[in-house]
């Protein structure tokens, strides 16, 4: 966002407040905190789930790909499809097929907690991909000498590869988070909390275009925040600095 842009945004904030239509509104000041605390929620365990199970589903690509240490053709295609098609399906469409499956897990879908297994399973692929090409920018230089060391396949996956590779998967797991951000003001439309709960049923239904401006500044500060954390932490596994 450039500086009119963001300019044009807080003026907006900075009237509606003089003509308080929201800030001196009791009942959406209360529902504010819990909103933003819901999105937060959504977000952070989907994105920890897609890192914990897109990291390896990544690493079975790097393994299994013409110059990896597992070299295998056909369960490397394999791999391979099922990550594009996990990436392929517009997220709108995956979170309706599994609602039935969120009902039976969950017993609901309503609350923020019902947008997580949507967020999570569609995080996995995602991730796995930003992983793998994260991985595959690690020098084979690196992966050769740890070889000739004699280190395991194991040693070589985790303590060259990913060790090596840390700066770029914080960097990926960065981009997820934020994107799981917008993706998370999807779920909240129909019925799973959070901004997305707060934008439709407030600023949307409720004809309060001041709401809409509210969260944009909300969810601006937190892709900011998000974004300078990653980058920090990426900076500081950085070994080549």
């Amino acid at each position: 966002m450039n500086a009119a842009v963001l300019t044009t945004v807080l003026t907006s904030v900075l009237a509606a407040r003089d003509r308080g239509t929201y800030l001196n509104n009791t009942d959406f000041t209360s529902r504010i905190w819990e909103a933003l605390g819901g999105t937060l929620g959504q977000v952070t365990i989907s994105c920890l789930v897609g890192v914990l199970v897109g990291l390896p589903l990544g690493l079975a690509v790097w393994l299994t790909a013409p110059q990896g240490l597992s070299r295998n053709r056909p369960v490397n295609r394999i791999l391979n499809l099922v990550v594009d098609l996990g990436r392929a399906i517009p997220f709108i469409v995956l979170m309706l097929l599994l609602i039935g499956f969120t009902r039976a897990l969950l017993g609901s879908t309503i609350g923020w907690q019902g947008g997580v297994p949507a967020l999570a399973i569609g995080c996995i692929p995602f991730y796995a991909r930003l992983a793998e090409n994260a991985i595959r920018q690690v020098p084979l230089g690196k992966v050769e000498a740890a070889q000739m060391a004699g280190a395991s396949r194991w040693q070589i996956t985790w303590g060259v590869a990913v060790r090596e590779a840390l700066p770029g998967l914080v960097a990926a797991a960065t981009v997820t988070f934020i994107t799981l951000i917008g993706y998370s003001m999807i779920t909240g439309t129909i019925g799973a909390g959070g901004l997305g709960d707060l934008v439709y049923n407030w600023g949307y239904t409720r004809h309060m275009p001041d709401i809409f401006v509210m969260v944009v500044v909300i969810v601006l500060v937190l892709v900011e925040a998000v974004q300078l954390l990653g980058d920090g932490l990426a900076r500081r596994l950085d070994h080549s600095r």
